[in-house]
């Protein structure tokens, strides 16, 4: 298939600016595959359409503030820094975005008015915009780390706007039921926090989070507790890699940003006691199939694992492990398309897009969420 054929226009007002106020309250398509009907109701009510011995595979991935704010030494010119991942403890190397990339060069020095005490060195360029930081300070090697993580901000997707636009406000303040004296921007900064993280959440090192695993809330989880579901989870720390768009027309040539992984043997046991019992399986999130089939041996089997992967999937592929799938509705031309689509089938999930398009759904990491099962 060619790039081309998953393209499609997505209106700004159809970009989630914000979740749903209850997690489980966001609206569902249930996509079924082998049919090609389609179902709509609410993710609180999934529930209904899952069995006793069926398993879902959550992510327990945590993400960290990893957008700070900074002032160039010299100019004095403000500077975003996203923090990507600690190369180096003890000499507190950072790999990081900046923005805008042209005033930061090799050498340069940026202070954080929210923290004095912390100071960064420029000592490499790494991508047009990415470089390696040495963190200088006189905080000890792990208090170090808890301030810069206190002097971070929540790192929201580039779709979504901080403070809200005017025109979102308002629609806002009525999903939330907030009074006229609401501090909106307080109160939104305080849901960001609570909000863009899942109650799964336990192994710090994402810098975007799973989105599917948002939609997960304790009631919900006792619910399924209740019917007989099962549930485990992996880890996989997401990338910003997730939010770049496939950029060739010949997906064979498209290359996705290697994120890291961990499979445990608890996991393992409990998709092999699934399979023997004919249970269904179903991966939440894009990250959580691509991890699943990362580790797909032979003889179909899965093994626990701790490493990277790059795995790039898309139609045509056949998939090992999981039966059913849990996702959000994604940005035109990405790679979590391009999955769900292999997932799905190319007509049923091109038809359920047309549906979300048509009838108003939200898209993005505070979006709606479709589950594609046979």
């Amino acid at each position: 298939m060619k790039l081309s054929q998953f393209k499609f226009k997505l209106p700004d007002s159809q970009l989630a600016q914000y979740p749903a106020p209850y997690r489980d309250e966001a609206r569902l398509m249930v996509v079924h595959r082998k049919t090609g009907e389609i179902e709509q109701m609410l993710v609180k009510d999934l529930v209904n359409l899952f069995d006793e011995g069926d398993l879902f595979i959550f992510n327990d991935t945590a993400t960290f503030p990893a957008r700070l704010y900074a002032r160039k030494e010299k100019t004095q010119a403000d500077i975003e820094v996203f923090l990507l991942r600690e190369l180096q403890h003890q000499q507190r190397y950072w790999d990081v975005l900046v923005d805008p990339a042209r005033k930061i060069r090799v050498g340069n020095k940026l202070n954080f008015d929210e923290d004095p005490a912390i100071q960064a060195e420029v000592i490499d360029n790494t991508t047009s915009r990415g470089r390696t930081f040495r963190f200088l300070t006189d905080y000890d090697d792990d208090e170090f780390v808890q301030k810069l993580y206190a002097i971070g901000h929540t790192p929201l997707p580039y779709y979504i706007e901080r403070p809200l636009a005017e025109e979102v406000r308002e629609q806002f303040k009525e999903d939330y039921n907030l009074d006229e004296n609401t501090d909106i921007d307080a109160y939104v900064e305080k849901m960001d926090n609570d909000r863009y993280q899942s109650i799964f959440a336990k192994k710090i090192g994402a810098v975007a989070a799973p989105a599917a695993c948002l939609h997960f809330s304790k009631q919900l989880l006792k619910r399924m507790e209740i019917q007989g579901v099962e549930y485990e989870c992996l880890t996989s720390h997401m990338a910003l890699g997730n939010f770049k768009t496939v950029d060739v027309e010949d997906l064979t040539k498209h290359k996705v940003e290697s994120e890291q992984i961990s499979i445990s043997p608890a996991l393992v046991q409990a998709v092999e006691k699934a399979k023997a019992n004919g249970k269904r399986i179903c991966a939440v999130g894009t990250e959580v199939m691509r991890a699943l089939e990362h580790v797909v041996g032979t003889g179909g089997h899965i093994k626990a694992y701790e490493g990277w992967t790059n795995k790039f999937i898309y139609p045509p592929y056949d998939f090992t492990v999981a039966n059913a799938f849990f996702i959000n509705f994604y940005m035109p031309i990405s790679s979590q398309q391009l999955m769900v689509a292999a997932f799905g089938g190319f007509e049923n999930v091109k038809k359920a897009y047309d549906l979300a398009l048509k009838e108003g759904y939200k898209f993005g990491d505070y979006g709606d969420a479709m589950l594609i099962i046979d």
